[in-house]
């Protein structure tokens, strides 16, 4: 009491006015400054990316050695810095660190002392009870702990504020957290898209529900009021793009589900930071800002905050998309961790298995079919039709399989042109089994006209097919319609004949939205994809870029 009567003496003497001077003067201002470091779509992108997948613009960027040293330094900037992630964090990864099943991806972000990861469609690829293990940790269900000292999970908070369990009816893990700065309070709601069960496999979502995402978003807004907290921040494994050429750091005409997301967030909703498209931008929607940092950990998002330390509110946003440029020093821990798991995985990975007379590529025509697409459909054909291909035979597969491009240079010590184990994993790295259907002419048409029918992405999906089949399209033609001239082994589709196609396990479920591959009967589950392609390199090396000629599109 005595000093409450005190300070209002003081206070009484000096003016209320000159208060603000005198706490600054004694190291406390009006004010709180607070970086936030992001990043998505990671991938398990330890070693430097290669070839497109490894720049921004001419810039070479990313690996998990200099990203660690750019985030560093960036921290050191700022007491208040926290670091967090839009999803895609793990699955889809290269071979180092999907042979230990991404333990090294959640051990460097230990290392790096990640604050928050929102979940992505991919940390759903091997199920809830694999995503709860990153978390927690322990060795895998199968395989043990291949590297022999065991795993202690993640150190950084999952979130996943829309997934919810059907058994409980709550969220897989927190639907929020709360960071505090000098007393003023900050939200940080994580989240994945609504259409993760179209993109995942759906052994990989059972006994999930994924909820609107905005909705999920503004129900949480009154709690976090009634905890005043005003500063709110959306971790969303969702996003959008910009026309090309798309400025890294700009926003030129965004378009894509992030943008209705956003339009439908909550005017408490600040900063929005996205993914999933492997898109970069930095945007202001409305009165949010919404920013995106591409995949691999090629760039990173540096936002500035400053808020008012009386009223919580932010009151100045700054935002960067910074290169995570590979011209300085490695982090010494990181670099350890990678040579750790390099010594265990280096004897799988140099194994060669065969050749290639140029790039194959995944880049398609404006058909939407790439050399890469061409030549991976025709190894799932091969699997399953080993004899030769009859006109009752095709396989398709989907665009966004296709991980990484097939390169002639060298990459890591083997002769140009060498393909090895790692290199060819890195194409294909989920995995998946083949399995070979009936379907009839007419429902083969009804899938090519579902590549135009895809809720997730919003953009057509064109499937890459197997030689001998090839088909014309009409985007502008009406829906249900766009597909003609379907030709197999030289003769038209007859849709009342029954065909044997052959597809991964996740077209096979329905993935992408391909619903007509459940209806298929006289199932036959084969070979892995890696492994199909492992023969097929085996017995045509060395293997030249696919024709590009299977697709055709009609011009309005």
């Amino acid at each position: 009491m005595k000093l409450k009567k005190l300070f209002t003496v003081w206070m009484r003497l000096i003016g209320a006015a000159a208060l603000p001077l005198v706490l600054a003067s004694c190291g406390y201002s009006g004010k709180v400054n607070v970086q936030i470091l992001a990043l998505n779509d990671f991938h398990g992108r330890l070693e430097p990316p290669e070839g497109s997948s490894g720049r921004i613009g001419s810039v070479d960027a990313g690996g998990g050695e200099y990203l660690a040293t750019h985030i560093e330094r960036l921290r050191a900037l700022n007491p208040n810095t926290v670091l967090v992630s839009a999803g895609d964090m793990i699955g889809s990864s290269p071979l180092l660190s999907a042979l230990f099943h991404d333990e090294p991806t959640i051990e460097a972000f230990n290392r790096m002392r990640l604050d928050f990861n929102a979940v992505g469609n991919h940390e759903f690829d091997e199920g809830m009870t694999e995503l709860l293990r990153m978390d927690k940790g322990g060795c895998h269900a199968k395989d043990d702990c291949l590297d022999g000292d065991g795993f202690a999970g993640a150190d950084f908070q999952y979130l996943a504020a829309n997934v919810i369990r059907k058994d409980n009816g709550r969220p897989l893990f927190p639907a929020y957290k709360v960071r505090s700065f000098d007393g003023v309070k900050i939200a940080f709601i994580g989240m994945t898209l609504k259409g993760t069960p179209t993109v995942v496999s759906p052994s990989g979502v059972a006994g999930l529900n994924f909820l609107d995402e905005a909705g999920t978003v503004n129900a949480l807004v009154p709690r976090l009021k009634t905890q005043s907290i005003k500063a709110i921040v959306v971790l969303i494994h969702e996003g959008g793009a910009q026309p090309a050429p798309a400025p890294y750091n700009g926003c030129t005409g965004l378009s894509g589900a992030i943008v209705d997301i956003v339009q439908r967030l909550d005017p408490e909703v600040d900063v929005v930071i996205s993914g999933h498209t492997h898109k970069a931008y930095n945007c202001v929607l409305g009165n949010k800002l919404v920013t995106s940092a591409a995949s691999y950990g090629r760039l990173l998002t540096d936002i500035d905050l400053t808020l008012d330390r009386g009223t919580g509110e932010i009151v100045g946003i700054v935002a960067n998309n910074t290169i995570v440029t590979r011209d300085v020093p490695k982090d010494g821990a990181i670099t350890a961790l990678i040579e750790k798991y390099k010594v265990i995985a280096s004897p799988l990975a140099r194994r060669s298995i065969g050749s290639i007379t140029a790039d194959i590529t995944r880049r398609r025509n404006a058909a939407g079919e790439s050399a890469l697409g061409d030549v991976i459909a025709d190894s799932q054909l091969y699997a399953a039709a080993p004899a030769g291909l009859d006109r009752n035979s095709v396989a398709f597969t989907n665009p966004g399989g296709l991980r990484a491009d097939l390169l002639y240079a060298p990459t890591g010590g083997e002769r140009p042109g060498e393909v090895n184990y790692g290199k060819m994993f890195a194409v294909i790295p989920f995995g998946d089994n083949l399995v070979t259907m009936t379907l009839t002419g007419a429902q083969i048409k009804a899938v090519l006209e579902q590549q135009f029918d895809n809720p997730a992405s919003g953009q057509a999906t064109i499937l890459q097919v197997s030689k001998g089949f090839s088909y014309s399209w009409s985007e502008t033609a009406p829906k249900g319609r766009k597909i003609s001239n379907i030709r197999l082994g030289g003769a038209p589709l007859d849709n009342a004949r029954s065909y044997r196609v052959t597809v991964n396990s996740f077209l096979a479920d329905g993935g992408d939205n391909f619903t007509v591959f459940t209806e298929g009967t006289q199932r036959l589950v084969g070979t892995v994809d890696t492994d199909a392609f492992e023969a097929y390199l085996k017995a045509f090396s060395p293997l030249s870029p696919g024709p590009l000629a299977r697709i055709s599109r009609i011009s309005p």
